[in-house]
């Protein structure tokens, strides 16, 4: 699934960033991480 498209209901498998809103946060072991700003989310 490319990363612009959505489910039937709006929804996405993966969390956007709060800061940008228009991307999408990697998921990695330990943290959530925006590679557009760098905003870093630790799980």
């Amino acid at each position: 699934m490319a990363r612009h498209e959505y489910y039937d209901d709006g929804s996405t498998d993966k969390q956007q960033c709060p800061r940008c809103g228009d991307t999408f946060l990697g998921d990695y072991d330990d943290r959530l991480h925006c590679g557009q700003c760098s905003y870093t989310e630790f799980k």
